[in-house]
């Protein structure tokens, strides 16, 4: 586990929301070895997912760059010591993005059972 503080660099969501995702970032850290960044980002993203519902995305590493869109609210980018923490919830709900795609075959003609 890292030892450090978490520093936050950049966020929009609400301070609830903040700690929430950094004692998760902390659980992860405990739970798998700090090389195993594909495990601490999947199960910070499945606790997300279960609180605040789907959509939710999460990058951990130490050097990555990224370029998102996100909703309002559901932001924040911080670091643990070397490790960086990307949380972010995409800029459209699941279910809103599949009515949106039915909408569009049924406009085009297309037969959706």
């Amino acid at each position: 586990m890292l030892e450090g503080k978490a520093v936050v660099r950049e966020t929009d969501m609400s301070q609830i929301m903040q700690s929430h995702v950094m004692e998760l970032a902390y659980k992860a850290l405990d739970l798998h070895e700090v090389s195993d960044c594909q495990s601490i980002a999947h199960y910070i993203k499945q606790k997300f997912d279960e609180a605040y519902g789907p959509a939710w995305h999460c990058v951990v590493g130490n050097d990555f760059g990224s370029c998102i869109t996100h909703l309002c609210g559901s932001f924040i980018f911080f670091h643990v010591e070397m490790m960086e923490f990307l949380i972010f919830k995409d800029g459209k709900d699941i279910n809103e993005s599949k009515d949106e795609a039915i909408g569009v075959l049924k406009r085009a003609n297309i037969n959706v059972s």
